[in-house]
């Protein structure tokens, strides 16, 4: 079960929690209604958000947080590494998006008795292309939803699993494209290798 951040339809709690691998996202705004179980807090590694939430207690005291067995830092360091350059010109107001906090998250889980992995560039890479279908226009990379996303669907250890998402909005930080994160979504759902849990009417926000 992947779990975004955005609403979830009434009752989806029990489903997610009897899942037998729970991931989230960063600050698992919509634990309670989404379920309480945590395996994997994946999160943005880089950044504002990164450093936020690296240097919060709140954040690294928090029920998710604390309740996990996993870390998953969603941006390889040397991708974003390589990307700071392109950005500058692109993207001048984003100075400190690259900025990398990926050590800082591998030592509190260390810390914390949690496992700490880095999915690779070429998961990102992976996401690029399919996303290239969908007509995504400019945007400055994936959101980390559909990192994850392509991750699991990558990773032979998950073959045969049923994997379901929940809370995906797709709307949010205009950086990532995500009208076309939600068409190749749907693509994957109607050639049965996701599920979509029915999230609520509220206005909803991007994993």
């Amino acid at each position: 079960m992947i779990v975004g951040n955005g609403p979830v339809a009434d009752g989806s709690d029990r489903m997610i929690d009897l899942s037998d691998l729970v991931i989230r996202f960063n600050d698992s705004r919509n634990l309670g209604p989404a379920g309480r179980r945590t395996d994997v807090v994946a999160v943005c590694n880089t950044g504002r958000p990164a450093h936020a939430m690296v240097t919060s207690q709140q954040w690294r005291g928090s029920p998710a947080v604390a309740g996990s067995r996993e870390i998953w830092s969603v941006r390889d360091p040397e991708k974003f590494s390589a990307l700071r350059p392109q950005l500058a010109i692109t993207n001048p107001e984003l100075d400190d998006f690259c900025d990398d906090r990926t050590a800082d998250f591998a030592t509190f889980a260390q810390e914390s008795g949690k496992a700490h992995r880095v999915i690779p560039a070429t998961v990102h890479e992976a996401a690029d292309v399919a996303l290239a279908a969908h007509e995504p226009g400019p945007y400055v990379v994936p959101s980390s939803g559909m990192v994850v996303v392509t991750h699991i669907l990558g990773d032979f250890g998950f073959a045969g699993d049923e994997i379901v998402i929940a809370g995906f909005g797709h709307t949010g930080w205009d950086g990532h494209p995500f009208a076309a994160e939600r068409r190749l979504i749907e693509t994957y759902i109607v050639a049965g290798r996701l599920q979509r849990l029915p999230s609520s009417s509220s206005p909803s926000q991007g994993a």
